[in-house]
């Protein structure tokens, strides 16, 4: 348990799906948790899966589904060198001049790191962001998720420095 925060719920998973707008556009979308900033609650996460959507094989163009999950609102897909980022994932089939077909790739910063770990993030604000964008597709894709976590309730100097340093990091 990090210092500073006591667990007040059970290990909680929670579903989300973001989908494209048009082809090969950025989509975000927010996940609301319901946390009570008056009781200092925070969410502890534990684990992401994200799930995109497999990219069109389209002949000789390379095509790729990119997603991520970050503490705050993004502009576009990140990786995990953002600060705020806990996830990223991606699919992609490289055509490289094939005419009928290419070769499927799949890139995983999704899971959590296989070490002993106690968290891999809070997130001290009320929502978190899941993002989609694809690139060379035909039809519009998507991303689907699960977020594993559990709530705690933060000391007041510990919730000030979270939730400040979420925010100034946007």
């Amino acid at each position: 348990m990090p210092a500073g925060l006591k667990q007040s719920s059970s290990i909680v998973s929670i579903g989300f799906s973001v989908d494209e707008t048009a082809p090969n556009t950025f989509n975000q979308a927010s996940v609301d948790l319901n946390l009570s900033p008056l009781d200092r609650e925070v969410f502890v996460v534990l684990s992401v899966n994200l799930d995109p959507f497999t990219p069109d094989a389209v002949a000789a163009t390379d095509t790729k589904v990119e997603s991520s999950l970050t503490t705050t609102s993004q502009t576009n897909v990140q990786n995990l060198s953002n600060s705020n980022c806990l996830a990223a994932s991606a699919n992609f089939i490289k055509a490289g001049g094939f005419v009928d077909g290419g070769v499927a790739f799949q890139s995983l910063g999704s899971e959590t790191p296989p070490s002993n770990l106690d968290y891999i993030g809070i997130i001290a604000t009320n929502d978190f962001f899941i993002q989609v964008k694809g690139t060379g597709n035909l039809a519009a894709r998507g991303m689907d998720g699960k977020l594993y976590g559990y709530r705690a309730v933060a000391t007041a100097d510990i919730y000030a420095a979270l939730v400040q340093s979420e925010v100034l990091s946007a």
